[in-house]
């Protein structure tokens, strides 16, 4: 399906319990989610008094008795029992309390699973006091396969000393959850460099003025790699002396030759470029450390708060800014209702 299947005015405000809300979406028709539950830390969570959140606050503690509804336990048993497998497994190994934590959770994550794209993603912040009840809770809704990373994100860059004789490591980081609706969702796990890291990167110019780096260390495939007889060859009287052989078949190195990746100096040596018109951005890898927490004008007070630097980068690499919806940026965002029945 595509967008136009979508029921939800864009830039809108939900209010209240999501699972409401995710009910009201129509199928087949969100590209991405980002979610950052309660992590069932078993602690009430609040504001700051003098902060902007002033008066906001939530309770992260969890009874099987008080917070999971018969509703819900009978569906997950009758239509998912593998979840229920997962839930239940979860509530004899660790507690009642996580087993409802697990349960609250797998209700809002079939409505996610239903209401996403086939060519979707979603992502699911959380930390070790449930990531691995969760992981499997995810596998069972959406699919072992379609797990692809587990993301460490450090959000403070020193643990908190303690008074106390310490009994773990110190704790820096939560984990988000990634996984795909199938093997159609992209990604783009790129950063891009800043003016100043791009001219430290890209630290030559050729002829025509465009910048680049010499990459010629990676023209062949070291020896370590082992024996490689088909990418053993000989090309304008270039050779590598060991069977290890080029990083690229003979058709490919003729190809980027001719494209000017490839150049041969006056001097006779071989030289490998890349340009900075061709550059993607930096890879990214699934730790990252590079993203503090929120601070200054945009820290609010609220002691969950994520940075927006975190959703950016979430953003940008699972959408397609071509095809986004929007309004105006004047426009207040719209609150919306789900349909009632």
């Amino acid at each position: 399906m595509t967008d136009l299947a979508r029921n939800v005015p864009n830039r809108s405000l939900f209010h209240g319990d999501n699972l409401s809300f995710l009910r009201g979406i129509n199928s087949n028709s969100i590209h991405l989610i980002a979610t950052d539950p309660p992590f069932n830390k078993n602690r009430d969570f609040h504001a700051t008094p003098d902060s902007l959140a002033s008066g906001a606050s939530f309770q992260d503690r969890w009874s099987w008795d008080d917070d999971v509804q018969q509703e819900w336990v009978d569906k997950i048993t009758d239509d998912f029992p593998k979840l229920m497998e997962a839930i239940e497994s979860a509530r004899y190994a660790h507690s009642d309390g996580m087993g409802a934590y697990m349960c609250f959770m797998a209700v809002r994550l079939l409505e996610m699973k239903r209401i996403l794209r086939e060519d979707g993603s979603i992502y699911l912040h959380c930390d070790p006091t449930a990531s691995h009840y969760l992981k499997a809770i995810m596998d069972a809704i959406f699919g072992w396969r379609n797990f692809r990373n587990e993301i460490v994100w450090r959000r403070i860059r020193a643990a908190k000393a303690s008074q106390h004789v310490s009994k773990s490591w110190g704790r820096s980081s939560d984990t988000i959850l990634y996984y795909v609706a199938s093997n159609k969702t992209k990604i783009s796990p790129y950063r891009k460099l800043s003016t100043e890291e791009i001219l430290a990167k890209f630290n030559k110019v050729d002829t025509q003025g465009r910048r680049y780096y010499d990459d010629s260390a990676h023209i062949f495939r070291p020896p370590g790699l082992g024996v490689r007889p088909n990418l053993c060859y000989r090309w304008r009287g270039f050779e590598n002396p060991h069977p290890s052989g080029w990083t690229l078949s003979k058709d490919r190195l003729e190809e980027e030759y001719r494209k000017g990746n490839f150049v041969i100096t006056p001097d006779g040596k071989l030289e490998r470029r890349k340009y900075q018109d061709d550059y993607q951005g930096m890879p990214q890898d699934n730790v990252w450390i590079d993203i503090p927490a929120a601070s200054g004008k945009e820290r609010l007070g609220y002691p969950t708060q994520k940075p927006l630097a975190l959703y950016e980068r979430i953003i940008k690499a699972s959408s397609n800014e071509t095809t986004l919806f929007s309004i105006p940026s004047a426009d207040a965002p719209r609150r919306w209702s789900p349909p009632r029945d």
